[in-house]
């Protein structure tokens, strides 16, 4: 179905899914075949290629891996070998649905451009975002819409945090999976990948190979110096001289003005310090550079130096890590949700301030999940999986007055008063003009009484029907679990437990980022 029929996507979105003319202005090409065509032709690769295949042979040390794997992180050094990235924070066993969904698609790309362009080779690859420090937000998740969450005290970089202290809750995530020959053996994995592993960086890796490996997925964890040295020079200038800052800010008036959502806001230094327990923003104060919440203090002289020394103490914000990104990959696509999409549209003057290539940005593939059971349910009471994308209350109305029988509603009364009130409106005119507005108000009386009388009735027939309605309910709220996109919160677990690797396969199948469309999976009953 088409996105715009969900009602879950924000206009901007959608005007770039369109590829409308405004949006497209902030963009270098376009999302089709044709811009990647345009794009590789224009291509001038500057990441370092032997450094990257380098660190990445590093990270994948000691975890076997499949041979697709290991074959296209040896293509990474080869100049016809392009990278298709998403990224994502460490999420507590993935986390939602739509980690998952993310990284199929960029598989899924990476096919559809391999058929497109057969001379070239297209990588598929998952920057996890090891630098992130918001703990909150990725030490939970939802399964069976039961909430698991990870109780622990952190700081720094959430890469780092050990794994020493996560057996209550993989105990309770893997209960609640079931036992079923699928469940079991995602039980193991999670159990490998955390009690095996001694930071979240380590033990998410194993668990995301363990779900790809045989797609050929490469993982990255960008947190290493001779990653960082590559793009210590933007470092240092943008510190020292606030470019982003300043382009940022004047793009996303453009934004604005044109009627898009700019969910990233820059500040005058883009850039965290880190270091082991720490990550903390930098800021300028009276010509010198404070890590907030601690008595480092730099010089500009002396954070220079630091910068062309140490570059892996500084890590780049959201509206810089793009520009990191594509600073030490051969990259011609990000892959991400809604937020992320409108974000890299502040970023084009940025890039072209550092004269670095602005890749294709593409929406994730977004989907729904229907059980066999809940299809059931919907069967029996004829909804389609589309038509639930509608607000609850007005399902329910939609369905009363289509499967009661019975005329509830008074629109035609209410057309036909409206008629007599124009006639008794001209009458009124005719006799004495000030008379007008009081027939004017015995209408607007009489359609008030009219709409009552029918919420009454139809609240009446609602009261035969409440069995019926309570299923619609709990299908609803199956689909749009606490309010939202059952991809914004649900895990893959119980999908997985239930089908094993086809519940993967299957979305790659069937995700076509190019198309732009929302996808509707429905279990065989």
């Amino acid at each position: 179905m088409e996105y715009s029929e969900t009602g879950q996507f924000a206009s901007g979105v959608l005007r770039y899914l369109a590829q409308d003319t405004e949006a497209m202005s902030f963009a270098k090409y376009p999302p089709s075949l044709a811009g990647f065509k345009e794009l590789l032709s224009n291509k001038k690769v500057q990441a370092n290629r032997s450094v990257l295949v380098e660190v990445l042979q590093q990270q994948y040390n000691g975890l076997k891996t499949s041979a697709a794997v290991t074959q296209n992180i040896e293509a990474l050094a080869q100049e016809n070998t392009f990278t298709i990235t998403t990224g994502h924070q460490l999420n507590l066993f993935t986390g939602p649905l739509y980690f998952i969904y993310k990284i199929a698609s960029a598989i899924a790309l990476s096919k559809e451009l391999k058929e497109a362009f057969p001379d070239k080779h297209f990588v598929p690859l998952y920057w996890m975002a090891t630098e992130d420090h918001d703990f909150a937000e990725i030490n939970h998740t939802y399964i069976h819409g039961k909430k698991l969450v990870w109780e622990k005290e952190t700081s720094g970089a959430t890469g780092q945090l050990s794994t020493n202290d996560i057996g209550e809750i993989l105990e309770a995530y893997q209960g609640i999976l079931g036992a079923s020959p699928h469940a079991l053996q995602l039980a193991e994995w999670v159990e490998q990948a955390y009690t095996q592993h001694a930071n979240l960086a380590d033990a998410t890796r194993y668990l995301v190979n363990k779900l790809f490996e045989k797609y050929g997925l490469v993982i990255l964890d960008a947190n290493h110096p001779e990653l960082k040295k590559q793009f210590s020079s933007i470092i240092e200038e943008d510190i020292c001289q606030q470019h982003s800052f300043r382009l940022i800010n004047e793009t996303t008036t453009r934004l604005q003005a044109a009627g898009f959502d700019t969910p990233a806001n820059p500040r005058e230094i883009n850039f965290f310090y880190l270091k082991e327990g720490l990550r903390e923003r930098i800021i300028r104060e009276d010509e010198q550079y404070q890590v907030v919440n601690t008595d480092i203090v730099f010089t500009e002289s002396e954070i220079r130096t630091h910068i062309q020394n140490h570059p892996e103490a500084f890590s780049p914000n959201v509206v810089m890590r793009p520009l990191y990104q594509e600073s030490i990959l051969p990259n011609i696509c990000y892959i991400g949700g809604g937020a992320e999409l409108s974000y890299w549209l502040e970023l084009k003057s940025t890039f072209e301030r550092y004269k670095l290539d602005f890749p294709i940005v593409l929406l994730r593939n977004s989907a729904q999940q229907v059980s066999a059971s809940i299809a059931k349910k919907q069967e029996h009471l004829h909804l389609s999986a589309e038509v639930l994308f509608k607000p609850v209350d007005t399902l329910k109305k939609e369905w009363i007055l289509s499967n009661t029988g019975k005329n509830l509603s008074l629109k035609n009364e209410l057309n036909a008063f409206e008629e007599v009130f124009k006639t008794l409106g001209h009458r009124a005119n005719e006799i004495d003009p000030s008379l007008v507005a009081s027939a004017a108000a015995v209408e607007t009386r009489l359609k008030k009484a009219m709409e009552n009388l029918e919420k009454k009735l139809l609240k009446a027939e609602k009261r035969k029907h409440t069995g019926a309605l309570e299923q619609l309910e709990k299908i609803h709220a199956h689909a749009f679990p606490r309010g939202g996109l059952q991809e914004r919160s649900e895990n893959f677990g119980p999908y997985f437990a239930g089908q094993g690797p086809a519940f993967i396969d299957t979305l790659i199948e069937n995700f076509h980022p190019l198309e732009g469309k929302f996808t509707l999976f429905q279990a065989s009953k």
